[in-house]
């Protein structure tokens, strides 16, 4: 390591003008590339398509589509929609959702569709037709009775028109692919189009339109992630004053913040280079990236500026700076890359964007903080108003004894033992975390954010939701002819509507059973399924796969079940109930498989997130672990970086339950990014102690050295982060807010475990320690 580092020493210090124009040049480049990163949100993308719910999915995704729909809601604010006004901006809004590109036109659904058709029981038979018929005029009083009458015989009311008649529903399905371009569909493109071609065109005093689904949802996080320029400028800002107190000069508060900067343009422009977008769910991901820059370009200013005191001149005292930095502060950055890149081990694709957003951003760090920095700070001049202050800090040394006390035994025991009780106490409040959404509506956004607000009203108006989960049946062609398939597919819905959360549930049997009780006459005592194969075949034959009941050769028939919210609760109890309730009725050549809809990608989700949770851990304090083995070749100095790391991280997700924050795709990458920035501190302080320690040096007086030297750039730079990311709580997003409270949490507690609880562990690990020489304390484990 020596060795490596005198020759990237003499590389950078003995070219470095070349050195800074090549980065100069690098970073115009970046820069420009940077401009043309576009924001990229994909439904697929969240979703884990390996799961096996998914792969049943996407295996009849032709024939059921539907977990990427559009509900649009248009109310009349008088409470009755029959009236001619409602009508014509009814039927605007079906036309204006029809020709957007990206739809699905064969399945728009609305009152004014050619497939919403009403039958009636006549003398003669069965009669019906249209619900709105080709000749209907909307300023025709009995038109509008007619079409009322037409909406009962239909029975779609809670479908299609709101219980109380005050809302009338357009209901479309996207398509995976632009069918002009054949790429990806835009979903933030159809989010806007939605609030601009018919929120904004018609909404006004006489008419609301509510509008959800996953491409409104993703808009409007897209916009309120606009945001989040607001709180890193706040947040730059923020740190560049608090840099300015730590090292009272303007040109050591510039320096670390134009390399954290440039690190953030390196890291945009590279994900433009690789053909990359950003996810509005990893937008704050470049403030995470400058914030591990600063802690760094910290800890680098005020190694340099301990040698300028000392005599030294600026080159000297930089290239010092550099040698003794390098190898802490590049085994702390090269955990913090590998500890993000173990997060591509789950199988969801905005998790594995983000862990490519993030290790790229913390690597470049590694060339911006680590040897741009100190190259830059060997031309500083530094002039006698700050040797005057460097003079009278050296003459009142900041008083660190408190803190050193954390190593004498007494309190050291006290301390661990404290730290264990919390960690005990944790663990148990953290086995009660909920994997998945705690709250209705879109966990993203606020409760009172417009996206929510209209979920919360289709929800209760209607009794359909965009939360259902399809269990799709499996069988053999013509199945649906089958009184025993049809009779089990019955008996399971009936079953599942009991179950605590389902709202109502649709499927083939079920109307088939009206259908029959139509043939004879409207007979309650009808509503049954004929077990005569004919008159099976009759009841079914009016129902086209268009219904999405049942496909082509009628051997998948759907159970769609439509769900009060999306809850984590809730989509557990009724994916169990599915799962038991199947084994009850599953025969030969009939198979209930989960499954399809919104709330069966939410299932999956949550199993995947709930199935990486663990592992995720594992590989992250497994890469933590390696690195540090590898840089102080010793288990107790390994232990006692990683055990507080360790503590934080299971105190964090204690909190999430007080917080009512769930294990979700947004928050399951925190812990791991909390923990890549929490061993900052500790590597840079046990490197150290380890010298010291390897001097002869007792523990209290290793500890004691590397607070004089670390202690004021790891407060500083703790307390720094705390406050810019604690402005989050003001974000319109909810997500954000969520993160920037757990990741104030992780940055405050892991400062503190770096300067309590980590010189007390190694108090403890040293147990023996007296300091006179190496030789009274095995310094390096025999291992």
């Amino acid at each position: 390591m020596q060795k490596l580092t005198h020759f990237f020493e003499s590389l950078l210090f003995g070219f470095r003008k070349t050195v800074i124009g090549i980065f100069a040049v690098a970073t115009v480049a970046l820069l420009f590339m940077a401009t043309q990163l576009k924001l990229d949100a994909g439904f697929e993308k969240n979703i884990p398509l390996q799961h096996e719910y998914m792969q049943n999915y996407l295996k009849h995704r032709a024939d059921f589509d539907g977990a990427n729909n559009v509900l649009v809601s248009v109310c009349d604010t008088s409470g009755n929609i029959f009236n001619q006004y409602f009508f014509d901006t009814l039927k605007n809004v079906h036309d204006d959702v029809f020709f957007i590109n990206g739809v699905e036109r064969s399945l728009v659904v609305s009152l004014f569709s050619p497939a919403t058709r009403f039958t009636e029981i006549v003398e003669g038979g069965f009669a019906g037709g249209p619900v709105i018929p080709a000749d209907f005029n909307s300023s025709n009083p009995d038109a509008l009775l007619k079409v009322a009458q037409n909406i009962e015989k239909a029975g779609i009311v809670g479908n299609q028109v709101s219980s109380d008649y005050s809302c009338a529903m357009v209901k479309a399905q996207l398509l995976s692919t632009d069918p002009e371009t054949g790429e990806d569909l835009n979903m933030l493109q159809i989010g806007n189009q939605l609030e601009t071609e018919l929120r904004d065109k018609y909404e006004n005093d006489r008419v609301t339109l509510h509008i959800i689904g996953f491409s409104k949802m993703i808009a409007d996080v897209a916009n309120g992630a606009k945001d989040v320029l607001t709180f890193f400028a706040i947040a730059i800002a923020i740190t560049t004053i608090m840099v300015f107190i730590f090292s009272k000069s303007i040109m050591l508060t510039v320096l670390p913040i134009v390399c954290s900067l440039v690190a953030v343009i390196w890291q945009l422009g590279l994900l433009t280079l690789f053909g990359f977008g950003l996810d509005p769910m990893s937008i704050l991901v470049p403030f995470l990236v400058f914030a591990i820059g600063v802690s760094h370009g910290v800890q680098m200013i005020n190694a340099v500026g301990n040698k300028v005191v000392e005599g030294l001149s600026s080159l000297a005292a930089s290239k010092l700076a550099f040698a003794s930095l390098l190898v802490p502060g590049g085994i702390a950055l090269l955990s913090d890359t590998v500890g993000f890149l173990t997060l591509l081990v789950i199988d969801i694709g905005i998790i594995k964007e983000l862990a490519i957003t993030a290790s790229m951003g913390v690597a470049v760090i590694i060339l911006t903080n680590l040897f741009l920095l100190p190259v830059l700070m060997s031309f500083v001049s530094f002039n006698d108003a700050y040797h005057a202050r460097a003079k009278r800090k050296v003459a009142n040394p900041t008083n660190w004894s408190a803190f050193a006390k954390c190593c004498d035994k007494p309190k050291a025991i006290i301390i661990v033992s404290v730290t264990a009780i919390l960690f005990v106490l944790g663990a148990m409040q953290a086995n009660t975390l909920k994997i998945g959404d705690l709250h209705p509506g879109a966990p993203a956004l606020h409760e009172d954010s417009r996206y929510n607000q209209d979920t919360f009203l289709i929800t209760d108006k209607y009794e359909i939701t965009v939360d259902y989960i399809s269990i799709l049946v499996e069988a053999y062609p013509e199945a649906c002819t089958s009184f025993s398939v049809m009779n089990a597919i019955d008996e399971f819905q009936w079953r599942m509507t009991s179950i605590e959360g389902v709202q109502s549930a649709v499927s083939l049997p079920h109307i088939a059973k009206k259908i029959n009780a139509g043939y004879n006459e409207g007979n309650p005592k009808w509503n049954i399924l004929p077990r005569n194969e004919a008159v099976l075949v009759q009841s079914i034959a009016r129902i086209p796969s268009s219904t999405g009941l049942l496909n082509g050769d009628c051997s998948v028939m759907p159970v769609i079940l439509f769900m009060t919210d999306h809850k984590a609760e809730t989509i557990s109890r009724v994916v169990d109930a599915v799962k038991e309730y199947r084994q009850l009725y599953a025969a030969e050549g009939l198979t209930f498989a989960l499954a399809s809809g919104p709330v069966g990608v939410m299932a999956a989700t949550n199993e995947a997130v709930a199935a990486s949770q663990n592992p995720m851990l594992v590989y992250v304090f497994g890469a933590v672990i390696i690195l540090c083995l590898m840089s102080f070749k010793s288990l107790r100095a390994t232990l006692s970086v990683v055990l507080p790391l360790y503590v934080v991280s299971v105190l964090a997700q204690a909190l999430m339950t007080f917080l009512q924050i769930g294990l979700t795709v947004s928050t399951l990458p925190v812990i791991a990014l909390g923990v890549g920035i929490g061993v900052d501190y500790g590597i840079y302080i046990l490197s150290t102690m380890m010298r010291k320690l390897d001097e002869g040096a007792d523990v209290h007086d290793a500890y004691l050295t590397a607070l004089q030297e670390r202690g004021s750039a790891v407060l500083f730079t703790g307390i720094t982060l705390a406050i810019g990311v604690s402005t989050w709580v003001f974000s319109s997003l909810k997500f954000q807010m969520d993160m920037g409270i757990l990741l104030t949490f992780m940055f405050i507690v892991n400062m503190l475990g770096a300067v309590l609880v980590l010189p007390a562990l190694a108090r403890l690990l040293w147990w023996n320690r007296k300091g006179t020489n190496k030789q009274q304390g095995d310094l390096k484990d025999a291992s």
